[in-house]
């Protein structure tokens, strides 16, 4: 369920990076070549993007399918950044519906994106609140498991945490407290993105002085490489690292 996108590189409309590729995040909207889990991503979008000079990320989001946005198209057309992450989402049966419940979520210079699912939601997320100390239930954006698992992720971040080990920590304390699901996660400050592979597809292309990474390919050009499962890239457009899960969290309690 869902499919996400996030971009660095030379400065790029939000048309050229979500649609006008073949495969791209908005033909991946209604037909997603590689997704595992459900068919159809038309439960709401989100955009997020970074303007030159200012470290906090804009965002678009909607409740309806991304091609059933009218004002996409221009906004799209004008719109050029050097960092964007974009999601389409496929909602879970019983959670929230709004703008509020797509990514991407944000807080500061941090912009987040869940391809999957917590199962069993919202019961399995209660020992997980206990354990954050973070009153997370309370202050969620949205009542949906992704906005509560970028509340595990954004507590290690403020607490000092790298953005890997953030997001690996944040699985392993989820299936060390008996929490199952798939965990796809996407993480981007503008600078770098961090990406986890756990439970569904995760692709990146290095082209040219910039770097994609991404549920699928957009495209059938050359250049594209699977993160493995379990797996966590750290990229920017110099290049991308692939590290496993466990050597991410290696020495870290949950």
């Amino acid at each position: 369920m869902c499919r996400h996108l996030a971009y660095l590189g030379p400065p790029a409309s939000l048309r050229a990076l979500l649609i006008d590729p073949p495969f791209g995040l908005y033909r991946q909207a209604w037909a997603p070549r590689r997704q595992r889990h459900g068919t159809v991503n038309a439960d709401g979008f989100g955009v997020g993007w970074y303007a030159d000079g200012d470290p906090v990320p804009a965002r678009y989001r909607r409740d309806v399918p991304m091609w059933g946005d009218p004002s996409l198209a221009d906004l799209a057309r004008v719109t050029r950044s050097r960092a964007v992450l974009a999601a389409v989402r496929s909602a879970t049966p019983g959670m929230a519906a709004g703008p509020a419940a797509a990514a991407p979520f944000a807080s500061g210079r941090w912009l987040f994106s869940h391809n999957g699912a917590l199962s069993g939601w919202p019961g399995s997320a209660e020992p997980l609140a206990v354990l954050s100390d973070l009153n997370v239930i309370l202050t969620l954006e949205a009542m949906v498991d992704s906005a509560f698992l970028w509340a595990l992720v954004l507590g290690r971040l403020r607490a000092g945490a790298p953005a890997e080990v953030a997001l690996g920590a944040t699985i392993r304390s989820v299936e060390a407290a008996g929490g199952s699901g798939r965990f796809n996660f996407l993480l981007t400050d503008g600078e770098s993105v961090f990406g986890t592979a756990a439970g569904d597809t995760l692709w990146y292309r290095l082209a040219g002085a910039g770097v994609t990474v991404a549920s699928e390919p957009s495209d059938d050009e050359p250049g594209w490489t699977e993160v493995p499962d379990r797996h966590v890239v750290t990229a920017a457009p110099s290049g991308a690292a692939i590290r496993p899960l466990t050597a991410v969290t290696e020495g870290i309690t949950t």
